[in-house]
């Protein structure tokens, strides 16, 4: 679910890529599934919102993620078509992950790729309860679970569909469509997180969106009509008003830590300049 690594240079591109073929994989086991019940979330949103080839001449590839997260739809719990996501994904070799102990970790699931890498896929879900706490386990079955994540409803409001091409964990050569969370659902979601636990690649993942996507924050907030009914899409206007409006707020200093390993003054300036463009573009600033 998050990457504790702490500076963009500490990423290694080959783990993206690994996460990258993980996610064509389980699009061709899945594809029918993802069309409305799964969605991507997480840190590898902004390489398939923004490709290496869209991005504005000189702009660094995003550095990507160690993992890949998934949003699954309440009306799976309802249907109890979680069942058939994780029958599928048993046969296609995907199992329960372990953590630093042994012991299990139903939420966490990891496949092996040619060439012994491996693979590791993160479940969310939205809130099942208004008693439900953020953070803790859902259990769909005795192998299965998911993060209960508030706001991930978002992504479905939010969304993109991204054509992928390459080769799969297996290194077979595919193509397929999935859903993505669009840019300003990303944002929302990103600002949460940065709200719970202040982690600097949280920052730079919503600034980095709100720079590169399309034609910068206007372009995203013209999404943010999509999640504007959201009691967690206001919750995240506020945060990023509280806490990236100003360079010398945490999510100014981390995100500019993040990228260049120091508070760099000229990146918190650029990382307030565009937060305070996307929130003015959604009407929060000079209310």
């Amino acid at each position: 679910m998050a990457d504790l690594r702490p500076t963009a240079a500490d990423y290694d591109d080959s783990a993206t890529r690994l996460i990258e073929r993980c996610l064509l994989h389980i699009a061709t086991v899945l594809s029918d599934l993802m069309r409305d019940s799964v969605v991507v979330v997480g840190g590898l949103v902004p390489r398939l919102l923004m490709p290496h080839g869209t991005l504005p001449y000189g702009t660094a590839v995003h550095p990507g993620t160690t993992d890949l997260d998934l949003g699954l739809r309440l009306a799976l719990l309802v249907e109890e078509r979680y069942r058939n996501i994780s029958r599928r994904l048993r046969d296609a070799g995907f199992e329960m992950d372990v953590n630093e102990t042994g012991n299990p970790t139903r939420q966490r699931w990891r496949r092996e790729a040619l060439g012994s890498e491996m693979a590791r896929v993160d479940f969310l879900i939205p809130p099942t309860s208004e008693d439900a706490v953020p953070g803790s386990i859902q259990h769909l079955e005795s192998d299965f679970a998911a993060f209960i994540i508030p706001g991930v409803e978002m992504a479905f409001a939010d969304q993109v569909s991204v054509a992928l091409n390459g080769r799969t964990l297996d290194d077979e050569v595919a193509q397929r469509d999935v859903r993505v969370c669009g840019p300003a659902a990303f944002v929302a979601l990103k600002a949460l997180a940065f709200d719970g636990r202040g982690y600097p690649k949280d920052a730079y993942d919503l600034f980095y969106v709100l720079r590169n996507f399309g034609s910068g924050p206007r372009d995203v907030a013209r999404r943010f009509g999509l999640i504007a009914s959201d009691p967690k899409a206001r919750e995240a206007l506020s945060i990023l008003e509280r806490d990236f409006l100003d360079v010398d707020a945490p999510g100014a200093v981390r995100a500019a830590r993040f990228l260049a390993g120091d508070p760099d003054d000229a990146l918190r300036a650029d990382v307030a300049a565009f937060v305070g463009d996307f929130l003015d573009a959604v009407g929060v600033v000079g209310e």
